[in-house]
């Protein structure tokens, strides 16, 4: 299968392209280095792309574009049987900052790839949502019929993905399936995350610090999870135009989680408490009931085992990744 991988140098793209490598698919990516993060992460995800397709009999390619340039996007589209939609900015903070770049990108962008989809017929858009899309809580753990009232321009920018994406399923009869990602975490992982910044702090030494009183809640998702709803959906048409949660159906609180790494890594470090930044969810967790129906998704690890995995991953690769991590 020919695959299109949008953000595929990002975290979560980054180990969907490496996964189609491993299988056997041809896998193009897509990517613009924006400059949200360290670069030499992205760089790194590249080299092991490479190195991937090496090994295999997959042909690989990667183009540096963006998804805001239609061109580029009909270029890359028309060589796929299946387009596998990461490409964003992400943040919530920076969508408060700069809400109209992050709309062109993530709103702009995603309809470019639509457009480019239906005339290309390709087989199916996976497009990657967020938890983000739900706000504030009505009720706990979130069904994906639960009312959805973001509560940052980022979280509105993956609604709207999600409502063009059905609308381009009912008009012109493209194959789209959204997945709402619960705080996706992992190896080469974005360094401006909680879980990257608790350990790098712990291993030099200095303090967590947890921005708020600590009992925000969040349902942490493994990013081979991630890559395994990825992967059922490039053969599986049981969600067609539909949208499912993709979380651990677990969650933790963020003074927990503080506690968990502290305890494994500096036992003699205080947390440290900081003002609760703007727009950030106070609760999230997952009901994946309706992916583990239609799609036979079940996720493979709780926080604590997963959390204990990044940690000897972040280990084993301290050299090249911890400086990125600590630049950020």
């Amino acid at each position: 299968m020919r695959i299109l991988v949008t953000g595929g140098a990002g975290f979560i793209g980054g180990h969907l392209a490496e996964s189609f490598l491993e299988d056997g698919h041809d896998v193009t990516v897509l990517d613009n280095f924006e400059p949200f993060y360290a670069e030499g992460i992205k760089r790194h995800t590249l080299d092991v792309h490479r190195e991937v397709a090496d090994r295999g009999n997959s042909a690989y390619r990667f183009v540096e574009g963006d998804v805001r340039d239609p061109e580029t996007v009909r270029a890359v589209v028309a060589d796929a049987d299946v387009v596998v939609h990461q490409a964003a900015q992400a943040g919530v903070r920076e969508s408060v900052a700069n809400p109209r770049k992050v709309t062109d990108i993530n709103v702009s962008g995603t309809v470019n790839l639509l457009e480019a989809s239906k005339e290309m017929d390709v087989k199916r858009v996976i497009l990657a949502s967020s938890s983000s899309v739900y706000g504030k809580p009505r009720s706990l753990p979130y069904e994906e019929d639960h009312p959805t009232e973001p509560v940052s321009p980022y979280g509105v920018t993956k609604l709207t993905q999600e409502h063009m994406a059905r609308v381009y399923t009912e008009l012109h009869d493209l194959s789209t399936v959204c997945l709402r990602y619960f705080t996706v975490y992992g190896p080469r992982m974005r360094p401006n995350m909680a879980i990257s910044n608790f350990v790098s702090r712990c291993l030099n030494g200095e303090p967590p610090v947890i921005y708020g009183d600590g009992q925000q809640t969040r349902d942490f998702t493994y990013v081979a999870d991630v890559v395994d709803a990825n992967r059922t959906l490039l053969e599986s048409d049981a969600a067609d135009g539909d949208v499912l949660n993709v979380g651990s159906s677990d969650n933790i609180s963020i003074q927990e989680l503080a506690e968990t790494v502290r305890d494994q890594l500096a036992p003699e470090l205080e947390i440290v408490y900081e003002s609760a930044r703007e727009a950030d969810a106070e609760h999230t967790h997952a009901s994946v009931e309706k992916a583990g129906e239609l799609i036979g998704y079940e996720p493979s690890r709780t926080i604590a085992e997963g959390v204990g995995e990044f940690i000897e991953w972040y280990q084993a690769n301290r050299e090249w990744y911890e400086p990125l991590v600590r630049e950020s």
